[in-house]
């Protein structure tokens, strides 16, 4: 009981306390709250929409028995005829098969429209009358068969037989036009079902963007303010062991908070994406069943078609899925990005002796088939060692020769020289400098922002590079700065101790 009452205390402590968690678990709680309502309409809309499309198709299945009712007793009459006039067997086979399949359709046609109260007297009338004319019809063969034809025409002649004939075309015409009407309104019913599933997701896709937009935005904030927290920290005195740990602790905190941040993207913001994209793939597959129906209409029943529902279905809502994937799609790649710079935040550092000439040239090497492409060359010059961790050295030379490459100025050959000393006060200087594409005086500051790109983008990127070198760099107890015009090519300065001390497990530097 204590350790619940201890849990819920400092529960509620977090919830009066105004922090970027809070926000985000808000934010999130909202989007899922939203997801959950968007599930259920969509759910029920997806099961109205089936419903919808089987009374179409019963529909459908209801005319095309009465046409086929009316087209068999047309044989039949043809072949009835064909028989008085001729006395040739071919046309009484044409009579006797139409008579023979007869009872089947209209078994199928009562079937189908079994306890209709609107259609079940109509289908009643005309099975009274197709036996009334059937018997007719057996009486005028019989009589012909029997070579008193004059009073089988005689027969023919009354009108009787006509008159069966056409109160069974006006039932069954009657049939066939209220199934049409009902078949028009399921079929703007089910049109309009469509609208409202679609415009219902596209609305929640939007915003629950808006949503981790927001939450991106709360986040750089926040790694602002942790970066104006550090530039404050360094003009410290580094050698007062009280501010060491000052120093430590808030970036402890810090990290932790990114981390917690970091957690909640992967676990809860993740999951409404990818139901989003769940069901922008039911909607795609509803838009083509959709399709096949209009189709189908439209070669039995083109006038009953609308335009604005060809349009609805073959443009608008492929359109508006589109727009969902393509949004939902940056969205994964930003918070795969924040994932990356998180991850390498918690990574334990290992100090150990780099030979950096042997290393860069490494990296240079798997760079030369990129740059011999356009006549350009990498060049390392002698570097001096430096005690620190492999894989974040690597990651930050990598970076950085990578983004030369990627930014040359076309149509002149790309030269990078890497070169590097110790400096008096025990640290190690590198440079690397390139005759690239430049960067603006006003974007020297703006490239190492999480999520800023300077100048022209015509490469792919989410502007996550350089923020993961200065924060690398950082972590390595080092600096980046950057000279550079626009045009002329730029020099990347690199500052790092030349011994890195890591504390125990955590992998947290002095």
């Amino acid at each position: 009981m204590k350790r619940i009452r201890l849990a819920l205390r400092n529960f509620g402590g977090f919830l009066r306390t105004p922090t970027l968690s809070r926000s985000i678990i808000a934010l999130l709680a909202l989007a899922i709250l939203l997801l959950l309502a968007v599930n259920a309409a969509t759910f029920v809309m997806i099961q109205r929409t089936a419903a919808y499309n089987d009374t179409v198709d019963h529909s459908q299945q209801v005319r095309l028995a009465s046409k086929d009712v009316l087209s068999l007793l047309a044989d039949a009459e043809t072949g009835q005829r064909g028989f008085m006039l001729t006395a040739r067997a071919e046309y009484l086979g044409v009579h006797n098969r139409a008579v023979a399949a007869l009872p089947a359709v209209l078994a199928r046609l009562d079937g189908l429209i079994g306890d209709d109260k609107e259609l079940k007297p109509r289908i009643a009338r005309v099975q009274t009358l197709y036996h009334q004319r059937m018997a007719l019809m057996d009486h005028t063969i019989d009589l012909t068969r029997t070579g008193r034809i004059g009073e089988a025409v005689s027969q023919i002649r009354s009108g009787q037989g006509k008159a069966l004939m056409d109160a069974m075309r006006v039932e069954l015409t009657a049939i066939d036009a209220v199934e049409a009407r009902r078949l028009a309104e399921r079929t703007r019913q089910s049109e309009r079902a469509s609208a409202v599933t679609v415009s219902v997701n596209a609305l929640a896709a939007v915003l629950i963007l808006i949503l981790a937009g927001i939450s991106v935005w709360l986040v750089r904030r926040y790694v602002e303010e942790i970066e104006s927290a550090r530039l404050e920290l360094d003009r410290v005195n580094a050698g007062l062991e009280n501010q060491v740990r000052d120093r430590t602790a808030e970036l402890t905190r810090a990290n932790e908070e990114i981390q917690r941040f970091a957690y909640i993207v992967s676990h809860d913001l993740r999951a409404p994406l990818v139901n989003v994209m769940g069901y922008t793939s039911e909607l795609e597959q509803v838009g083509k069943i959709f399709d096949h129906q209009l189709t189908t209409l439209a070669q039995t029943h083109p006038d009953a078609i609308e335009p604005e529902a060809i349009r609805a279905v073959r443009e608008d809502v492929p359109e508006a899925v589109g727009f969902i994937r393509a949004s939902t799609a940056k969205m994964d790649r930003l918070i795969n990005a924040i994932l990356k710079l998180s991850r390498e935040g918690r990574r334990a550092l290992v100090s150990e002796v780099l030979p950096m000439t042997a290393v860069v040239q490494s990296i240079a090497d798997s760079l030369h088939h990129q740059v011999m492409e356009t006549g350009g060359e990498i060049v390392v010059r002698d570097l001096p060692a430096l005690e620190s961790d492999r894989l974040s050295i690597e990651q930050v030379f990598g970076n950085l020769l990578d983004n030369a490459v990627k930014y040359q100025q076309p149509g002149r050959p790309l030269q990078i020289v890497v070169d590097g000393e110790l400096t008096g006060d025990g640290r190690v200087h590198y440079r690397i400098t390139d005759n690239g594409r430049g960067v603006s005086a006003r974007d020297h500051e703006r490239i190492f922002e999480l999520f800023r790109r300077a100048g022209k983008q015509d490469q792919p990127g989410e502007g996550l590079g350089l923020a993961f070198v200065r924060n690398s760099v950082r972590r390595l107890g080092g600096t980046i700065t950057l000279e550079s015009e626009l045009g002329q090519g730029s020099t990347f300065h690199l500052k790092f101790p030349t011994r890195l001390i890591v504390l125990g497990d955590a992998g947290d530097r002095l």
